[in-house]
Parts: C-alpha cells; sequence; structure tokens
C-alpha cells in the first residue's frame, strides 16, 4: 500500500528545505526594513517576479506590505516593474544593476543573524550543513559570502525550479504539492482545516485554492457540517494529477540522492530538521 501522500511529501529534503527557507525569511522580517529589503531583492536576484502577488506568496509576505517594500525599492532604483505581456494588470518585477550591488552589501550583514539561525547546531554540524547544501548550488562557482542563510536559499531556489519544469506540462507550480496532498488526506473539508494542514494563514491557504479551482483540479462545494462555509474537494482530474505530484515528488528527491549519495541525503535531511522551531510538519 502506498504511502499517505502528504507523509511523504513531509519526510522529502525538498519540503523541509522550503520549510527552512520559510522559517529563515520570517526571521528576516522579525530584523527591520533592511532585513525586508534584502528578502526581496535575493528573492529577484534568483528570478524575476511575474507580479507583486506572485513574489508576496512566494516570500510569505502580506501583500499590502509587498507593495510598500516594492514603492520603496523601486524608488531607491534597486527594482523596476514593466507590464506583464501575459497579464496587463499586472507588472513583472526585475533586479536592477545598483540593485545586485546593494544586495551584495547586505549579503554581509547577514553573518550575525546567520550565527543566530545556526545556533541548534555544533559547529561540525553546521560544516556539515553548508557543504552539502554547497553541493545543491546551481552556480558551480563559490559565492563570496557562504552563509547558511543564504545557502538555504539557493538549494531552495535550485529544486523549486527543477520542480516547476517538471510541473510545467500539466500547468502544475511547486507551491501546489502540499494543498493537494493536503486534500488527498482530508478532502473533503472547510478551507480553515486545509490551511492549518499546511501551516499556513488561512488567506494564504485560499490563494493557492483560488489557482487549483481555476485549474480545474479543485471545487468549493458547501460545507455538510456547517452551510456558511465552503468545504474543499478534490475534482476528478485533481485526482488523477495527485499520481503525476507523487512522481515529481519522488524525482526531485532522487535528484538530491543522486547529488549527496543516501547517506548526504538522510544527513541534509536530519540537519534541516533541526533549525526548524516544529519538526513535526503538516498535520
Amino acid at each position: 500500500m502506498a504511502t499517505d501522500l502528504l507523509t511523504t511529501l513531509s519526510e522529502t529534503p525538498g519540503y523541509l528545505l522550503r520549510r527552512v527557507y520559510v522559517h529563515l525569511t520570517a526571521d528576516a522580517l522579525r530584523d527591520g526594513p533592511d532585513s525586508r529589503d534584502f528578502v526581496v531583492l535575493d528573492a529577484l536576484a534568483d528570478q524575476d517576479a511575474t507580479s507583486q502577488a506572485e513574489l508576496a506568496e512566494r516570500l510569505g509576505i502580506n501583500r499590502t506590505i509587498m507593495v510598500k517594500l516594492v514603492d520603496r525599492l523601486q524608488e531607491a532604483g534597486y527594482v523596476t516593474r514593466t507590464r506583464n505581456p501575459a497579464n496587463r494588470r499586472s507588472y513583472v518585477l526585475s533586479l536592477t544593476d545598483d540593485g545586485r550591488r546593494a544586495l551584495a552589501d547586505m549579503r554581509r550583514a547577514v553573518s550575525d543573524r546567520d550565527a543566530r539561525i545556526t545556533a541548534p547546531l555544533t559547529p561540525a554540524e553546521r560544516q556539515w550543513l553548508n557543504r552539502l547544501l554547497g553541493r545543491l548550488l546551481p552556480d558551480p562557482e563559490q559565492p563570496a559570502v557562504r552563509s547558511t542563510e543564504y545557502l538555504v536559499v539557493q538549494a531552495h531556489h535550485r529544486l523549486r525550479r527543477s520542480g516547476e519544469a517538471l510541473l510545467a506540462e500539466v500547468g502544475l507550480r511547486t507551491r501546489h504539492f502540499t494543498p493537494l496532498a493536503a486534500l488527498d488526506r482530508l478532502a473533503p473539508c472547510p478551507q480553515q482545516h486545509l490551511a492549518r494542514a499546511m501551516n499556513v494563514t488561512e488567506p494564504a491557504a485560499a490563494q493557492v485554492v483560488d489557482e487549483l479551482v481555476q485549474a480545474g483540479l479543485v471545487v468549493r462545494g458547501q460545507d455538510p457540517h456547517d452551510r456558511r462555509r465552503y468545504a474543499l474537494d478534490l475534482t476528478d482530474l485533481g485526482r488523477k494529477r495527485l499520481a503525476f505530484v507523487r512522481e515529481v515528488i519522488e524525482s526531485l528527491r532522487a535528484e538530491i540522492v543522486d547529488v549527496l549519495g543516501p547517506e548526504g541525503e538522510r544527513d541534509l535531511r536530519a540537519l534541516l530538521a533541526k533549525l526548524l522551531p516544529d519538526v513535526t510538519g503538516p498535520r
């Protein structure tokens, strides 16, 4: 009997890497405006954002706050907005040369936060984690600042790009992994329960559910236990997509094993789990 998809997902290094990435982003945002600027610029250094809403979702930042952040970064000359040819109502966000120079300066200030983030690790564990993450980097050149935070971010971006490429043929994104896996276990269920399983706020869950509804994978029906709210369920197409999603999840895990070996992949999962305040995974 196949393992529950949500359990399979929660035990992958890619999932743990995503959770650590979100945790580090949240920690950086608490440090103040400069850290928020760093998080946004660092994300845009990896790739342009197709819209402010997409970038806000990717980083877990409130949309209203994101608008103010981008306004300030544009005024500073670090970010540009250009009309999205695929959706004229949104703007593509790109990093300028000045933005890249500012980002390089900001990275030097990351070291203090890096020490705080990696406090649960011994020096030897931190060194080993950095080596494992470094082997996952898409760029063979060594970065000027090899902080654990930087390595986590870059390794996460590499896996996300690999996943997006595999999912493109069916119009899915890596951010759809968890909601689809959670609905496979919980559906039909209210959106509140899905948000809890995803470890996100209900508005954040609503945004990704909207995408899945538009793709014909999820349907909003009436909750039989409370007629005032919706119950989410997978459509027939959504259930068919689950097998493909499982294949992609296993493929991404195999990609890491190919690079790190079975023992390296196991060690990576264990060390990433130590950086998380809660390692119970999705419910």
